[in-house]
């Protein structure tokens, strides 16, 4: 099945290494805001291997992920030496943080979104989730799809043995290696435990698993919808549904939700937001507009990790 194309757009910058061949591992997030809640210079200190409790390649890595996935950010004017938390990694993150051991699935599809709209960072996630257009791809094939757009953007072809290791730790991040006996779970990436793809061992084809995906939460679906909205469509009071469905770096690219399971949320926007986002269908115009001026999006967030009743202890 194929989808509609999508249109790609630059945003500055494309990177194909940083994380060292490591997937990110359960804890590395919450070592690298501890450790810069300490000392923000704590990545280019001589003692940050002994510091963070791993060799330098990890350090590496871990600095890479955390930036990544924007649980943490560049202080500005510092060149990056000085690293600090994001308001993302202090909410969930920090000592007493809401879900400091990313216990909440919710916090690794967030931790998703991040990697999978984070051109600059992760270029191979950001592109595998919005320019692949077939359910399934081989990692041939998506390295073809990676040379091909960086060709049509000119912006210079790394080896290719960089952009394959680069491909095998994408698909590392969703695909568990199924070697749980022999691997300690810590050598695994949470974000397998979304489901999002799958790998056949003896074909080498690798699938997007299209769906409702039921351990996403509508907080963080309407948290990514504001985020596009700001990316995308700044200013505007209206966001089509084509938009949302199948528009570079959207929910429904990044999260793989099919048309039925985007509807089904986008129905209950009103109620989520109490009026402040609705959607319509009116003519078979389907948009979804904005009421009261922009929502925050780190609002949404922490309103959703305070409530009790989502089983989230929060200390304080």
């Amino acid at each position: 099945s194929t989808l509609p194309e999508t249109t790609s757009r630059s945003t500055g910058g494309v990177s194909f290494s940083g994380h060292e061949t490591f997937v990110c591992r359960y804890g590395w997030l919450k070592k690298a805001v501890d450790a810069l809640m300490k000392n923000p210079q704590a990545f280019v200190e001589d003692t940050a291997m002994v510091d963070l409790g791993v060799g330098k390649n990890m350090v590496r890595s871990i600095r890479h992920w955390a930036l990544a996935t924007n649980v943490i950010e560049e202080v500005p004017g510092k060149r990056g030496a000085e690293l600090r938390a994001s308001p993302l990694g202090t909410l969930l993150l920090v000592e007493g943080g809401t879900d400091p051991y990313l216990e909440d699935p919710n916090s690794l599809w967030l931790l998703h979104w991040q990697l999978a709209t984070n051109e600059r960072r992760a270029t191979t996630w950001a592109w595998a989730f919005s320019l692949v257009r077939n359910h399934d791809f081989t990692r041939d094939t998506l390295l073809g799809l990676v040379q091909a757009e960086l060709r049509r953007r000119s912006l210079g072809l790394p080896s290719e043995h960089s952009l394959r290791r680069d491909i095998d730790v994408f698909v590392r991040t969703y695909v568990s290696t199924r070697r749980a006996a022999v691997l300690e779970d810590s050598l695994e990436c949470p974000l397998t435990e979304l489901g999002l793809l799958s790998e056949d061992d003896a074909s080498g084809l690798v699938q997007f698993n299209a769906g409702f995906h039921r351990t996403l939460g509508m907080e963080v679906f309407v948290y990514a919808l504001l985020d596009f909205w700001q990316r995308s469509a700044l200013g505007r009071e209206t966001l089509a549904f084509s938009e949302i469905a199948y528009g570079y770096a959207s929910p429904g690219v990044a999260f793989k939700l099919d048309e039925n399971s985007l509807t089904e949320r986008l129905e209950r926007l009103e109620q989520s937001t109490n009026g402040r986002l609705v959607y319509t269908d009116t003519a078979g115009i389907r948009q979804v507009y904005q009421r009261g001026g922009p929502m925050e999006r780190i609002a949404v967030l922490s309103h959703y990790y305070a409530d009790a009743d989502n089983g989230i202890l929060v200390e304080g």
